[in-house]
């Protein structure tokens, strides 16, 4: 007699929808499956007939153990697949102050939506890397950073009654997709990408949304701080995160001409030109701040000075490494990236040009709806970036004042 194969226990039914197929988030999906060493069985299919139609697909899933069925439904929740039997998100209570409950759902950058009272819910202020507190008397969600939880939070736990919009293409736009999924190479055309940018960021303007810089003191040490000056004054900028180093330096050559000591318009090493930024920074020190400065007539050139007089919103975050500081940087990090992340609102577009730490700061903030550009001369710097997270950002692989140039020249030409 022939036993009959004994069926797996350990199945479940789980739902995509949107544009699987050209965002090719179908065959990311089953190839997942299959690494996990797991089975699939496509039950139901439907696919869209027209480049704007959504599709739809219901996949079972077969693990060999239960493990191996939680640990791969996990990894599959930031592609949008959710159980095909829904179910209310799972919460508990927070006991301490800046601590998450075990086994906290960990957020994406992707825009998230939780399941409560059998509604489907928002979740607001969306970053990566943190969890989701639920407000039921107001029917509301929030994304929350680990040291905002307060005793008593009901924070969401678990994958159930979580779902997760996966960045599609938008059928309608598609230079948007073009932009989206530019890769990172030094070899790559700059011109495409430099034309691309600079149409974002006019569409940005355009949408009533603001642009954000994240920049380096190598904008100042290139020579190409002009070029972001003509920015601001042409209203293509309106926030600016920064350093310690990018506002002193700046600051530094509009008072002394320098750059790190060596002349911008020379090139050459001034005398004791290594004492100019502490000089600057006292100068400023002296005064009260940046503000100050403008207001007594002392500083009268430059990003800073630019970003008072057109009202950019600025947030100078310090490191351990700073000198001065200026009294105008936010010495607390956690402060500071508060702070970023209050002018977050509005932002449609990010531009981050010759800094590593502050750009994977800001991407780690940004919820992946905001389209990121990040260029540096070096590629780990870009490459970082897309590493931890920030997948909606192109990278570019060039030195700074020509790319910087070439930008302004596209947004004026």
């Amino acid at each position: 007699m022939i036993q009959a194969k004994k069926e797996s226990k350990f199945k479940e039914t789980v739902r995509l929808e949107g544009h699987i197929i050209d965002s090719l988030i179908l065959p990311k999906v089953l190839d997942l499956i299959l690494r996990e060493e797991a089975k699939f069985r496509i039950a139901s299919i439907q696919i869209g007939e027209r480049p704007a139609d959504p599709s739809w697909a219901e996949i079972e899933i077969e693990a060999p153990n239960a493990e191996t069925l939680e640990r791969l439904l996990q990894k599959l929740t930031p592609h949008g697949a959710i159980p095909l039997l829904q179910s209310d998100c799972e919460t508990a209570t927070a006991d301490i102050d800046g601590c998450f409950p075990d086994n906290f759902y960990s957020t994406t950058n992707l825009t998230t939506e939780v399941r409560v009272a059998g509604e489907w819910i928002e979740v607001r202020e969306l970053e990566m890397d943190c969890g989701i507190v639920i407000d039921r008397q107001g029917m509301q969600a929030y994304c929350r950073p680990m040291h905002r939880i307060k005793t008593g939070d009901e924070v969401v736990t678990g994958r159930l009654g979580v779902r997760v919009h996966p960045l599609e293409r938008k059928v309608d736009d598609p230079a948007s997709f073009k932009f989206m999924n530019s890769s990172v190479s030094s070899e790559k055309p700059k011109g495409i990408t430099v034309r691309d940018i600079a149409e974002a960021m006019r569409e940005t303007r355009h949408e009533g949304k603001r642009i954000l810089l994240v920049g380096g003191p190598a904008i100042i040490h290139t020579g190409a701080a002009e070029h972001v000056c003509r920015m601001i004054r042409g209203g293509y900028i309106q926030v600016l995160f920064a350093g310690n180093a990018l506002a002193t330096h700046d600051i530094e050559q509009a008072l002394m001409g320098t750059s790190l000591g060596v002349h911008l318009e020379k090139g050459v090493p001034m005398d004791e030109g290594h004492e100019h930024h502490l000089r600057a920074i006292n100068r400023i020190r002296r005064l009260g701040g940046i503000r100050q400065a403008v207001d007594a007539g002392v500083l009268k050139s430059g990003i800073m000075y630019e970003c008072i007089r057109h009202h950019v919103d600025t947030v100078l975050a310090g490191s351990i490494r700073d000198d001065g500081p200026l009294p105008d940087v936010i010495t607390d990090c956690v402060a500071a990236v508060e702070r970023m992340r209050d002018l977050r609102e509005g932002v449609g577009f990010c531009l981050m040009v010759a800094t590593m730490l502050h750009s994977v700061a800001t991407g780690n903030i940004l919820p992946a709806s905001v389209r990121c550009a990040c260029v540096d001369i070096n590629p780990a710097t870009v490459t970082k970036l897309a590493d931890r997270g920030t997948s909606q950002s192109v990278g570019i692989v060039t030195d700074v004042e020509p790319f910087l140039r070439a930008l302004v020249h596209e947004l004026y030409c």
